[in-house]
């Protein structure tokens, strides 16, 4: 079952690359006590993730900070090493916290997984964005097909 508004956000573990080296993040660790925006794309370095919903985040990086957020990070079901390559590649690296989730754990807690086998790319995650305060779901964007059309930052800034 999909995670509902003002459900609290589940128990899940993620990779996270530090200047130490690779580490864990738990989403008590994420979300207690903060506002945070956080957006899933199905796959690191591919098109629209690439080319659409992680741009929308950096290019309105300062806004959404200044709204009172006091973290954006993005999760895909990748492994830590290509979450930490791709958030260089795109400029995110210092900015968005890069959340692996590369047993799709936290993808199938909320209930926001996503078969892509079709497609050659297996569980994936789907594609979205949320606004968690203090551990609790405010808003949540799911994407009901292809793009970047609910789950950009344009959305997030409204809702903030």
């Amino acid at each position: 079952m999909t995670i509902q508004i003002g459900d609290k956000i589940p128990a899940a573990t993620f990779k996270v690359m530090t200047a130490d080296g690779k580490s864990e993040m738990t989403t008590d660790g994420l979300f207690n006590g903060r506002k945070v925006v956080l957006f899933a794309v199905p796959g690191a370095f591919t098109g629209t993730c690439t080319n659409a919903h992680m741009p929308s985040f950096l290019a309105n990086f300062d806004a959404i900070k200044a709204k009172g957020v006091d973290m954006i990070a993005c999760t895909s079901v990748n492994d830590v090493d290509v979450m930490n390559a791709w958030g260089k590649s795109t400029g995110a690296d210092g900015k968005i916290v890069m959340l692996a989730d590369g047993n799709a754990t936290f993808a199938k807690a909320v209930g926001l997984e996503k078969d892509l086998t079709v497609a050659d790319m297996g569980l994936r995650s789907s594609r979205y964005s949320m606004i968690v305060e203090n551990g609790v779901l405010t808003h949540l964007n799911v994407e009901g097909g292809p793009g970047v059309k609910v789950s950009g930052a344009e959305t997030i800034l409204e809702q903030l």
